[in-house]
């Protein structure tokens, strides 16, 4: 008896996935007036933060105490945990990780909004976070040289490139786009705070580990978010980058399958054939049927020549017997020889 193979966890899943419905394209965030007030307001923190420190006012002060208290002497116990959790604002591991997560999503999808969306959020994080790293040319705390300074316009001092910090930054943008890109209002919400609180802790460990100062961490912290706040003004652009990606792979995919065949229509004749009556030509086309054309062919088990149904044949009565001579066999109503008798 044949039985079918019983089929495993995985193969459960997969086909689960399989009969799963596609999920609808996520509403594009606009920019709503909640938006652009909170986008004004993190714009003037953020130039706060230049200011306070550019002019070494009470930012610096409590920059330098927290380098001079040196968490990481403080709490030495925990410096083995710091050293891998500051991994979550590193732009390497952080991409692959949160791309892997969007390629599926897009995938599931049918569309290509997340990758260009995570794309497009990256590429602002690092032409607006770059040019003030080198603006500013800040340096960092292992590099300090005067106590009570803001260690500002040291530009080509090495270590002069930590404000803001690009940990914090990257932390807000990478898990902060997955908040942007959620499909409902609640998961927005959950996912957004989540991003907050880990892209700070992110930046606290940075001063833990001292290679960060505390207004490095909140000018980073406010770079992110208004790289996500400013995001769906690039939307437009986005969907024109998508639907110039999708035409762009349907006709590779056309090219690939190579030209579709057109049937070739049978040639046509034009002939002339001349009047009985009037002498007048008239023109009539006639088709000329191709060499592949089909020719009905009697079938095998007739014979050749016109043949008639049976309605149309002329009735003939049969004459004499139907069955065939044999020589052995006696005609009725001759003679018989006389049979011998038995008995007494």
């Amino acid at each position: 008896m044949r039985t079918e193979p019983k089929p495993t966890r995985l193969d459960r899943i997969f086909a689960r996935l399989d009969r799963e419905p596609e999920r609808p394209v996520l509403d594009v965030p606009r920019m709503t007036r909640h938006r652009v007030v909170l986008f004004g307001a993190t714009l003037a923190f953020y130039a706060a933060i230049v200011l306070a420190v550019a002019a070494t006012t009470w930012l610096v002060r409590i920059d330098w105490q927290a380098m001079l208290f040196r968490p990481y002497q403080q709490w030495p116990e925990i410096h083995a945990f710091l050293d891998y959790w500051v991994v979550l604002g590193q732009r390497g591991p952080t991409a692959v990780m949160v791309s892997a997560w969007l390629g599926w999503r897009s995938w599931r999808q049918r569309t290509l909004r997340p990758l260009l969306a995570f794309g497009m959020a990256v590429l602002l994080l690092n032409i607006t976070v770059g040019a003030v790293k080198y603006g500013l040319g800040r340096s960092g705390p292992h590099y300090a040289t005067e106590v009570g300074s803001n260690e500002m316009w040291h530009w080509l001092e090495a270590g002069s490139d930590i404000f803001p910090s690009g940990h914090t930054a990257n932390a807000v943008v990478t898990w902060g786009i997955l908040a942007y890109l959620a499909s409902t209002p609640w998961t927005r919400r959950w996912l957004s705070a989540l991003s907050a609180v880990l892209s700070l802790s992110v930046g606290l460990t940075t001063v833990y580990l001292g290679t960060h100062w505390l207004s490095d961490v909140l000018l980073g912290w406010a770079a992110g978010l208004l790289v996500l706040l400013a995001l769906p003004w690039f939307e437009p652009l986005i969907s024109r980058a998508e639907s110039f990606l999708l035409d762009l792979r349907d006709r590779w995919t056309a090219r690939r399958a190579g030209p579709v065949p057109v049937p070739t229509p049978a040639p046509v004749l034009a002939s002339v054939r001349s009047g009985e009556d009037d002498g007048d030509a008239t023109p009539v086309r006639e088709t000329i049927p191709s060499a592949t054309a089909h020719t009905p062919r009697n079938p095998v088990y007739l014979a050749p020549g016109p043949h008639t149904v049976r309605s149309e044949r002329t009735p003939v009565t049969p004459t004499g017997s139907r069955r065939p001579p044999h020589s052995d066999r006696v005609p009725r109503g001759a003679g018989s020889p006389a049979r011998p008798l038995t008995g007494g």
